[in-house]
This record gives C-alpha cells, structure tokens and sequence, in this order.
C-alpha cells in the first residue's frame, strides 16, 4: 500500500491488528486448568489481518510458505516461560510479525506462534483452523506487491478491570504496535491496538501459555 492518508491510517488501525484469535472469545484456558473467573473484555472482529478481506476480490489463502520473518522472531526458549509477562510479550511479537516474502497470508503469523509451542493446544488448533477458512484481502496483495515485513513493539499496560492472576492462570493487557516496511523502500503507518492475554498452566512454578488473545 502506499502511505495512508490520515482517514485510510484510522480504517487500517481498526482492522490491521484486530488480532481476534479467540475466535469470538472462546480461549483454551480449560486445556490448563483456567477457572469460571471471567477474562479480557469479548472480541470483535476476526484478525490481525490488513484490511477485511474483499470477496469480490479475494481468493482461497493458499498453504503457506515456510521460513523465518525478516529480523527473525522470539522463540519460547528465548525468555523465562515461567514468567507470565515474558511470555506474553514473545507471544504478541511473534502473532503480530508478518512477512509477505515468506507468507501467504497475515494468518501465517499465528500458526507460526502456534508452531512454536506459544500456545495451549487447544489455542493452537483454533488458530489453524481459522487460517484454513481465510483469504488474502487486497491490502495483504499490496503488501506482498512490496514484499512487506512488520515491525514490531509491544508495552505492557495497566488496567484494573482485569481479573487477578493466580497460580495457574494469569491476565495481561499490551499495547500492540507493527509499521510495516517494503524490502522496496516503501514503508506504510504504524498501527496500534491494545491487546489482552489470557495465559494458563497446568501448575503453579510451571511454564505459561497463551490460552486466548482478543483485542476490543
């Protein structure tokens, strides 16, 4: 895409990170003993996707390519997984880095953090299924047009409506921001969104997982 006039940056910014992995809101805390106790605020919208994809424009997303995002990305093993923060930000940094060269769709990056043992099984298998039934819309095409990675910085945030963290099961809100840039020269406007992370393990002193991500 070209740089965005202030109007296509706000459209963007409300669809480009809308990173609603929970599909609708249902997590996989259950996998590792979550409670009843209620998460972040219900999801709207269905990915962390540039722009809704167009159905008169858009065809099936194709099997996806396999490699390493440009400057890489965290692994597990990379941070103390029996810190809930940690863990929490090597999650988002990995969902939110997309890269057109090595993609097929902006989906790719949450298969590629489900791959990588970031999240709960039952998470993982969500996130694959929704990547089965996506397509590439028009702004991803622009994107791969400039071979285009993302950027990406997240902080953590504070909110006191979240719920408090026990031993097997933890909250956290994030602040989300991903600039992409073309291998071309071409770079597009941040996009920033905030993000809420439900994690869970099957023990206290054990390692954490994501268990859903939604963004309001």
């Amino acid at each position: 895409m070209t740089p965005p006039s202030t109007r296509d940056t706000t459209a963007v910014a409300a669809t480009v990170l809308a990173l609603v992995l929970t599909l609708g809101g249902c997590g996989s805390g259950g996998e590792q003993g979550a409670s009843d106790r209620p998460s972040a605020p219900a999801a709207t919208g269905t990915g962390p996707y540039p722009t809704p994809p167009d159905a008169r424009e858009a065809a099936p997303l194709p099997a996806g390519a396999k490699g390493t995002p440009k400057g890489g990305v965290t692994r597990p093993a990379d941070v103390d997984q029996r810190n809930a923060d940690a863990v929490g930000r090597g999650a988002l940094e990995v969902m939110w880095t997309f890269d057109a060269d090595i993609d097929s769709g902006p989906q790719d990056a949450g298969v590629r953090a489900a791959d990588a043992g970031w999240l709960t099984k039952a998470y993982a298998t969500q996130l694959r299924a929704h990547r089965s039934r996506s397509v590439a819309g028009a702004q991803w095409r622009e994107w791969a047009g400039h071979r285009a990675y993302t950027v990406v910085t997240v902080r953590k945030a504070e909110d006191a409506a979240m719920p408090g963290d026990t031993g097997t099961e933890a909250w956290g809100q994030w602040t989300v921001t991903a600039t992409p840039f073309g291998r071309d020269g071409w770079k597009g406007g941040p996009t920033t969104v905030a993000a809420f992370v439900h994690l869970t393990r099957t023990a206290a002193g054990g390692t954490w997982r994501i268990a859903d991500v939604t963004v309001p």
